[in-house]
């Protein structure tokens, strides 16, 4: 094993709290579908939420920014947390293969470090985070146990380890409970943006179809946003309008909660 890794590894089992972990769900948004970053593990068809341990010197909010800049290259994105996961059987919940697996990819990735592998894959309970992010501003970046940390689509997700497939629903389920407080569209959308991209957004939330007239009242009822020349695509009249978020007005209404719906 690599003397940078070995050290690396000591100095988990030494800086951060044993049995506490922290696992994000980093949602993106592209071609009108909600999307999650994950990692695939080195030479295994096995897939993760990103995550990471909490040092022992640091906040768990701190934790959990450190690990998002470090899978996306950003710092300033709206993060916060959901959810515990300290079920005595959350790392049984998928099957003893997938385990063996793990474990006999930890073995060979570590030259079969008995001490780190008894540390990390013991019983963890893991704090679950949530990040809006602009996927074209991110940087998506592996670490030495991944070999890919990819963009997937929520419609396309596949099997993960653990209970990651378990803490993804739970993300979407406190996400759809809590939308009209959360800056969904302002973290997701590019600066400029369609009525027809904002409604999509909310659809791909919510999983359901909104009647597209009574959104666009709504919306432009509330006063949020602010509206832009034309598209030249065209004929000026067939062009839709750009919009964009008045921040400051849009702030206001999440703190207090939008009635979108």
């Amino acid at each position: 094993m690599d003397k940078t890794l070995k050290e690396f590894t000591a100095g988990i089992m030494e800086d951060c709290l044993p049995g506490n972990s922290i696992d994000c769900v980093i949602l993106g948004y592209a071609d009108q579908e909600l999307k999650i970053l994950l990692l695939k593990w080195k030479d295994e068809n096995l897939w993760c939420l990103p995550g990471g341990f909490i040092r022992k010197d640091e906040d768990m909010d701190e934790a959990a920014h450190r690990i998002l800049e470090m899978r996306t290259g950003l710092h300033t994105v709206y993060l916060n947390q959901f959810h515990t996961f300290g079920s005595e059987q959350r790392s049984k919940v998928n099957s003893a293969m997938q385990h063996q697996r793990i474990t006999q990819m930890l073995k060979r990735l570590h030259d079969d470090d008995s001490r780190f592998i008894e540390w990390v894959t013991q019983r963890f309970i893991t704090t679950g985070y949530f990040a809006l992010v602009d996927i074209k501003k991110s940087d998506p970046s592996p670490d030495f146990l991944c070999d890919k940390c990819e963009w997937k689509a929520l419609s396309d997700l596949p099997e993960l380890i653990i209970d990651h497939n378990q803490i993804i629903a739970k993300c979407l389920d406190h996400l759809r409970i809590q939308i009209n407080y959360l800056p969904i569209g302002l973290s997701l959308l590019p600066e400029k943006f369609t009525m027809k991209d904002l409604q999509k957004l909310y659809e791909a939330v919510l999983r359901k179809p909104l009647d597209r007239s009574n959104f666009q009242r709504k919306i432009l009822k509330l006063g949020f946003l602010n509206r832009h020349e034309k598209q030249m695509r065209g004929g000026a009249h067939k062009a839709p309008f750009l919009y964009s978020f008045n921040q400051a007005k849009y702030d206001e209404l999440i703190a207090f909660g939008i009635d979108f719906f």
